[in-house]
């Protein structure tokens, strides 16, 4: 009769694919609000000579500057709010009875 091991070195924990995957989507989103910013740059500049409201390549990268605000700041919010989870994860007392003064 065979013995058959197997070795289980590379396993990761859940808080570790979970932190992961956060630093992979705001990573994500970082890059998508420098490209928005980078198209809103590069649309306001191809007409600023006409500066109105009825310039529609002037307003379209207008809004794109101000979506990169909202998509850094949306990514960066999901950064802080998850090392805040994490912080509270750490610093939550053990349930232990046999740690309790009486």
């Amino acid at each position: 009769m065979a013995t058959k091991t197997a070795s289980v070195n590379n396993v990761k924990s859940d808080t570790e694919l979970a932190a992961a995957s956060v630093k992979r989507l705001v990573t994500l989103m970082t890059i998508f609000a420098w490209t928005a910013l980078t198209v809103g740059v590069l649309l306001c500049l191809i007409k600023i000579s006409h500066f109105s409201d009825k310039n529609t390549t002037l307003m379209v990268g207008v809004g794109f500057l101000v979506g990169s605000v909202f998509i850094y700041t949306i990514g960066t919010a999901i950064a802080l709010v998850h090392a805040r989870l994490q912080q509270a994860k750490e610093d939550e007392p053990n349930d232990d009875q046999s740690n309790h003064i009486l």
